[in-house]
């Protein structure tokens, strides 16, 4: 009878043992040493130690083009938009790296680029937009902005006439006068500012001016004892002025935001050219006042500046730097004596601004500020018709104040502006107090 059981070679399991030996113990010599392969492992560890600091320098880089609004040139070139490019390369970099070990992979690098692009997106902390439309320049990524502010300031002038001689180099014969000005002005302005671009910004300021003055001398009716005091008062539009800021260079890690800036001057105000002086106080012949007061320099002029600004958190430096160009311009009349007509074209003094200072962001809403300014004004010049210029006595001033703030965001709109201004110059104002509402939209 035919046998039907398969045949199963039993030998064939004794070779398949033998082969499997042999395998691994080829295996065994063939493969790498602890040495190579714990030299492996540190290659591995130094790649990723890399990828760290470069993932940090990118945050690092992220955080202050954070606070410029906006992405660099450099990171725009190493953070594609639109595909990643470079953040692509090294999670593929790290992924192969984290590969080679079994542990880790490129999800960290997609995830840090994908915040990148966020924080890239993101904007200054309210405080600190805040401390930039106070003291550096306009939010460009605002597309309108309206500015009112209202002001008082406060100038006191004490002048001593002396008209005679000394007797004995100790004893003065003649007459003393002494003449003393109070004036306050308060100004209500508003500032309109518009972001033609992310860069170029255009602004638009109409002041309206009230002043108010106390002329008082000695001497009414010979006695130095008697004193008068009149008072005038006038109010009026002030110069309006058109301004054009733009962005030279954005906040980043090496470079601070740097502005430039162009402003246009125009007469609107009520020119102090061709104001008569008069005699109010008939018993006293010292006191003279003018008839009406001022509003405006009555000239054009154009200012150019460029500020600064830096941030390290939680302290923001500014500076700024400007020079006005005031442009001659003839007058039918300068003169102040009654009956008298003076045609003469007038130059007044150019001037150059100087300022810097810095502030401390107490929270993500609130700053405090303090800075110095001078403001250095030559020489006036008039000439009459067929004749040359002639120097104003007295005309060149150096106004130096030291300028106190607080900086408070109300919400994502509203802010709120406080400032005070300390005289450190004779030829500057004793003291303004100021507020200002910038209101975003």
């Amino acid at each position: 009878m035919k046998n039907n059981h398969r045949f199963f070679p039993v030998d064939a399991i004794a070779w398949g043992v033998l082969l499997f030996t042999l395998s691994a113990q080829a295996q065994e010599h063939t493969g790498p040493s602890p040495d190579d392969r714990f030299q492996q492992l540190m290659d591995i560890v130094d790649r990723q130690q890399r990828e760290i600091s470069s993932l940090k320098q990118r945050l690092t880089d992220l955080e202050m083009t954070q606070r410029a609004r906006g992405l660099t040139a450099w990171d725009t070139a190493q953070i594609s938009p639109s595909d990643g490019t470079a953040a692509g390369t090294a999670g593929a970099a790290a992924g192969g790296a984290a590969g080679s070990s079994g542990a880790g992979s490129a999800a960290p690098i997609g995830q840090t680029q994908q915040m990148q692009r966020s924080e890239s997106e993101a904007q200054r902390s309210p405080g600190e937009e805040a401390v930039v439309q106070r003291e550096h320049a306009p939010l460009f990524d605002k597309k309108l902005t309206i500015d009112a502010g209202l002001s008082y300031g406060y100038y006191d002038r004490r002048q001593l006439a002396l008209t005679g001689f000394l007797a004995l180099d100790a004893i003065f014969l003649g007459t003393l006068n002494l003449g003393e000005t109070k004036a306050s002005v308060w100004t209500f302005d508003v500032n309109t500012r518009y972001g033609l671009t992310d860069r170029l910004s255009v602004a638009v300021d109409i002041p309206y001016l009230y002043r108010n003055t106390n002329f008082i001398s000695g001497g009414v009716g010979g006695a130095s004892t008697t004193i008068s005091d009149i008072s005038k008062n006038s109010s009026a539009i002030g110069d309006v002025n058109a301004s054009l800021y733009y962005q030279i260079v954005k906040e980043s890690t090496g470079w601070p935001d740097i502005v430039g800036s162009l402003r246009v001057t125009a007469p609107t105000g009520t020119s102090p050219f061709g104001i008569k002086l008069v005699t109010p106080d008939p018993n006293n012949n010292n006191l003279q006042t003018p008839e009406r007061l001022p509003t405006g320099n009555g000239i054009w002029s154009l200012t150019a500046g460029v500020s600064f600004l830096r941030t390290y958190d939680p302290i923001v430096l500014f500076a700024n730097v400007a020079y006005t160009y005031n442009i001659a311009r003839s007058f039918n009349d300068i003169s102040a004596v009654s009956g008298v007509v003076q045609p003469a074209k007038v130059k007044l003094g150019d001037v150059v601004q100087v300022g810097a200072g810095m502030a401390l962001a107490l929270n993500d809403k609130t700053a405090l500020s303090i800075s110095y300014s001078t403001a250095i004004s030559r020489a006036s010049k008039t000439q009459v018709p067929g004749g040359s210029y002639t120097k104003v006595a007295g005309s060149a001033t150096n106004a130096a104040s030291l300028n106190f703030g607080i900086n408070y965001a109300i919400d994502k709109h509203w802010t709120f502006n406080g400032y005070v201004n300390a005289g450190m110059s004779p030829d500057a104002p004793n003291y303004v107090i100021g507020v200002r509402f910038p209101y975003t939209f």
